[in-house]
């Protein structure tokens, strides 16, 4: 459509579509952080129940040993190659 041929309904009729299609993005924001809000809460709730958090801290305590056992290992995995060769 040229821009002469432009009216001011059709106009009025794009800005009515913008406008609901505005409302509906906005209300998607809204549901989106509800949910992602009771997602995390429910995670949470979990978590503690289920005793998953001492498993995690356990499983975190066991991988930071290994990482500060890794240099040793590496070591005698080379030194054994180093023999064998």
């Amino acid at each position: 459509m040229p821009a002469q041929d432009v009216r001011r309904e059709d106009l009025k009729r794009v800005e009515a579509r913008v406008e609901v299609l505005a409302q509906d993005v906005d209300g998607e924001k809204l549901l989106s952080r509800y949910i992602l809000k009771q997602a995390c809460q429910n995670g949470d709730d979990l978590a503690v129940e289920g005793g998953l958090k001492s498993d995690l801290n356990g499983f975190r305590s066991e991988f930071h040993s290994s990482q500060s056992k890794l240099p040793v290992m590496i070591a005698e995995v080379l030194r054994e190659v180093l023999r064998e060769n």
